[in-house]
């Protein structure tokens, strides 16, 4: 072979080997600019006890919202939902599970629902959620209440009407201690009504329960329309904000979801148009009531609400319609995403417990919350946030 021979070989042969040097280059771009999320591999091998898949067009995903404080190793799921992705309706479902829920937890007996994640990740909370619940869960993403706020910022703020004066006086509380716990200090929020939220006046919006704002049951709803706003907020976006927003938001999620898996998740969502946005949650009022010794679990028969679940997803019943019902528009008008109305305290069945007029003595501490204490120094209680109440004469907290 002659000399110039050869060299226009290695000139074709180096030429190739940096034309794969770009292509490589800009592939790795392109996945950690799009895909720089944290990925979890630790489900794989797992029993998720997750049902057969009914449908392929239908996807359900766990949507883990955590409270992981500085220091922590392990964390409660303060938020769970199921995210159906419905490309036949052009849907994506939101089902709310209160985590409270009283639910058999595999080798940990009966617990909170919200207990699976501490006590073994999210492969025990999804399979404790497929063994309640009778569903085919296979993947999860998961959120920090701390990178929420990063993600909020991200999208310039969302729209959030805080529609009563306990609501403003309970959200600053809450802005005050959050900026405390950080050793920061954050603005508060200045009055009622429509108006935009920074990312920890939202996180902190979708915290509240305390204080006459409705409990546990409105912060479901409350963290509902955080969502809603931040869905609202990506409609409005052009193409090049998207990208640009996506490249700002992925750091902050972690997911069991591979990037070949994301992506023909987000073309089937999107491609007859932008999807609508529902949610609801489980129990439904009259469906549920307080069990435990200080009413720390929340009890319902987790055959009926896996009926509602599954007839939510598959077949489009909306929780408490009929399949009839389903035919006609649904009515959305009373309640954020076509829920429950967080404005009206949500009902139980009534309750024949008359332990308080037995005339026996109460211990006190057994009033306590679960996670939560009883200082008998003082005569305070402390709840599982660590904020400190006491008892009225009718046993309601009463918030310092």
């Amino acid at each position: 072979m002659s000399l110039k021979r050869f060299q226009r070989k290695l000139v074709r042969v180096l030429t190739v080997l940096v034309i794969l040097s770009i292509l490589f280059c800009l592939g790795l771009y392109a996945y950690r600019s799009f895909f720089g999320f944290t990925y979890d591999s630790s489900l794989f091998g797992k029993n998720l006890a997750a049902g057969v898949k009914a449908d392929e067009n239908i996807t359900n995903i766990a949507l883990f919202g955590l409270d992981t404080r500085e220091g922590d190793t392990q964390s409660h799921s303060d938020c769970m939902m199921i995210v159906t992705v419905d490309n036949t309706r052009g849907k994506i479902k939101l089902i709310s599970l209160m985590r409270d829920s009283l639910v058999n937890i595999s080798e940990h007996g009966e617990d909170k629902l919200n207990a699976a994640y501490f006590l073994g990740g999210p492969s025990l909370a999804i399979r404790t959620i497929n063994e309640n619940f009778g569903t085919d869960i296979t993947e999860y993403i998961a959120v920090n209440f701390e990178q929420l706020v990063e993600i909020i910022d991200a999208l310039g703020g969302v729209e959030i009407n805080v529609e009563t004066t306990a609501e403003l006086l309970e959200l600053n509380r809450v802005i005050r201690d959050y900026g405390i716990e950080q050793g920061k200090e954050f603005s508060g929020v200045e009055e009622t009504g429509l108006q935009t939220l920074d990312g920890v006046q939202a996180l902190c919006y979708g915290r509240i329960r305390k204080g006459g704002t409705g409990d546990d049951w409105a912060r479901v709803e409350r963290q509902s329309i955080v969502l809603q706003a931040m869905f609202t907020k990506v409609q409005s976006m052009g193409a090049s904000e998207l990208i640009g927003l996506m490249q700002k938001i992925v750091p902050y999620v972690t997911t069991s979801l591979k990037p070949t898996e994301i992506a023909p998740l987000i073309v089937g969502a999107v491609k007859n148009g932008v999807p609508t946005l529902e949610h609801t949650r489980v129990p439904l009022d009259s469906e549920w009531d307080y069990y435990g010794s200080s009413s720390q679990y929340i009890l319902y028969d987790l055959d009926v609400a896996a009926d509602h679940i599954h007839e939510y997803i598959y077949n489009d019943v909306f929780p408490g319609e009929t399949a009839s019902d389903s035919d006609t528009v649904t009515d959305t008008s009373n309640g954020p995403l076509g829920g429950v109305d967080y404005d009206e305290p949500p009902t139980a069945p009534p309750t024949t417990d008359d332990t308080s007029s037995s005339g026996s003595t109460v211990d006190p501490a057994s009033l306590a919350e679960e996670g939560g204490r009883y200082d008998p120094a003082t005569g305070d209680y402390y709840d599982s946030d660590g904020d400190r109440y006491y008892l009225d004469e009718s046993g309601s907290r009463v918030y310092y």
